[in-house]
């Protein structure tokens, strides 16, 4: 997750540790060339239905990547584990292919998933010793259904421990289980999170796409820093079933990739109803579930467009590269006015109360249900005492702490909190900046480029636009826009509940005209380079 008050940055074959390194990274061996970078799913998928590719030598390639740029090279600490079975599956669905029977557009592909979510045989362990050992006797929901699409389970990401929700001080992308994951664009800058690892792995093309989680902006942000399309779903369209919660009220899954239309490919596939998850429930009866359909490239021809300027103004880079977008929005036909959430900020105190009850209440049923190494908050908050030289080395738990002196969600003050909180963000928020001006979407910058990793004073995270959409539990999509020093910038597209189609085909229109996205070079640290003008 990532949150304002206070500033947080949420959101088998095991691996070794990482180690967090405190000072600037030595200058790294550049990773050498590899036939998969940047290669879209459509390509990937040609190729494999054209006879070039088979699933199993695409599978093997991306863990050399692995071993190449994670483990070696620049030494990135993504993917927190590998699945023992990869291969095998990839050759189960090579037979398929051959026997003539093909799922659809990810069959076959290489697919990696945050360390939060349930995938067998591996551990889920959000990132933490004290479920080191915790292997989920079943896949997540979302899980099964990208295997039921075809894809390979290629392994699990590394995350900013129990996605970011420990310590108001600490290090996005660091795990105690993972250690710190890096920025694959400059090495000693952070990767935002909490999908961190899920941010730089794809990113560095160590898998065609993968999945994070978001309770307030841990898609959002980590997809911006990464130079990647992120897709935070209204709470509901993709099954909560399955992942290490925080907040039922926040909580989804959602895809990174590196365009709009591998993004789409990849919500297709795990958007759906799921009898176990509440949330499903509120979704419209003619809801879609085909996001590929509405990769339409004159989306902004006619569109109404809401500029969020107050979301702005954090840094100079990321303004000039917010003007030249809505510059290019303009130019495809768009109308684009200001625009102003009145209740901005004002949700804050509210949604930090309810993520404390929820959190507690959330995390109990699951590892009661999961039968994990430790039974509830309580014990677990025991273990990091138990273990501080390695859980607690940087920075404590005292959200933990704070959210187990809560009570149930029966207590009147939650119940009061997480009304006055959705009703902020969502109806007096989003749904009535939209209402009031007639407008198809509205547009904020996603995030400040990426800041220096740093153990000591923890994040410093200037500014991001994507915070009502988490609260309210709307959709929002980011995409590349720009850069500063090299390092990538991103706009965010925000919209009503389930109209997650509707955004894809402003998302994928603007990312034709504008072309964005280039790929990470992997450099030891930001060099300075002369400014337009100067």
């Amino acid at each position: 997750m990532l949150l304002a008050l206070p500033v947080l940055l949420l959101g088998c074959t095991p691996k070794p540790p990482a180690q967090v390194q405190t000072e600037a990274a030595a200058t790294p061996a550049t990773p050498g060339d590899f036939a998969f970078a940047e290669t879209d799913i459509e390509t990937l998928q040609a190729r494999m239905t054209g006879g070039q590719l088979s699933s199993r030598e695409l599978t093997q390639a991306y863990l050399d990547r692995i071993a190449e740029v994670d483990d070696a090279g620049p030494v990135l600490g993504s993917v927190i584990e590998l699945n023992p079975n990869a291969l095998d599956e990839a050759a189960a669905l090579d037979d398929e292919r051959r026997a003539g029977k093909v799922r659809g557009p990810l069959h076959g592909v290489p697919i990696l998933v945050k360390d939060n979510v349930d995938a067998t045989p591996m551990v889920n362990s959000a990132g933490s010793l004290a479920l080191a050992e915790h292997r989920p006797k079943s896949d997540a929901f979302l899980v099964r259904k990208l295997r039921e699409a075809g894809a390979v389970i290629l392994g699990k990401t590394n995350l900013s421990e129990w996605a970011n929700f420990r310590s108001s001080r600490s290090t996005s992308g660091w795990s105690g289980r993972g250690g710190q994951t890096k920025n694959p664009y400059a090495l000693d800058r952070n990767p935002c999170g909490s999908s961190s690892g899920t941010g730089t792995a794809i990113a560095a093309s160590l898998a065609a796409a993968g999945i994070g989680t978001e309770t307030d902006g841990s898609i959002i942000c980590p997809s911006a820093v990464a130079g990647l399309v992120g897709i935070k779903p209204t709470v509901g369209l993709v099954s909560r079933s399955g992942i290490i919660p925080i907040s039922q009220s926040q909580d989804t899954a959602g895809p990174m990739a590196r365009s709009v239309a591998d993004a789409a490919v990849l919500l297709s596939a795990i958007a759906g109803p799921d009898a176990a998850d509440r949330a499903s429930a509120a979704a419209p009866s003619d809801a879609t579930f085909d996001y590929q359909t509405h990769l339409k490239k004159d989306a902004l021809q006619g569109a109404r467009i809401g500029v969020l300027r107050k979301s702005a103004g954090f840094h100079p880079d990321v303004d000039q590269a917010f003007e030249r977008a809505i510059g290019a929005m303009r130019a495809a036909g768009a109308e684009v006015v200001d625009a102003e959430i009145a209740t901005a900020g004002q949700w804050d105190e509210a949604e930090f109360e309810v993520l404390l009850y929820e959190f507690k209440n959330g995390l109990n049923d699951y590892l009661a249900a999961a039968d994990a190494p430790v039974k509830s908050l309580t014990e677990l908050i025991e273990f990091n005492r138990k273990n501080a030289a390695t859980e607690m080395p940087f920075f404590d738990q005292e959200l933990l702490e704070q959210a187990q002196a809560k009570g149930s969600l029966t207590d009147r003050k939650y119940n009061d909190e997480r009304q006055k909180a959705r009703r902020l963000a969502r109806t007096e928020g989003i749904e009535a900046t939209l209402s009031k001006q007639k407008l198809d979407v509205l547009i904020a910058p996603a995030a400040a480029p990426a800041w220096l990793t740093d153990v000591v004073l923890g994040d410093h995270f200037v500014g991001g636009g994507y915070g009502a959409a988490a609260v309210a539990g709307t959709p929002s999509i980011t995409v590349p826009m720009g850069e500063s020093f090299g390092l990538p910038i991103g706009i965010v597209f925000m919209g009503r509940p389930w109209s997650e189609a509707r955004l894809i085909e402003f998302a994928y229109a603007f990312e034709q005209v504008t072309q964005a996205r280039k790929p990470p070079r992997y450099l030891p640290t930001v060099t300075a380079t002369p400014r337009d003008g100067s």
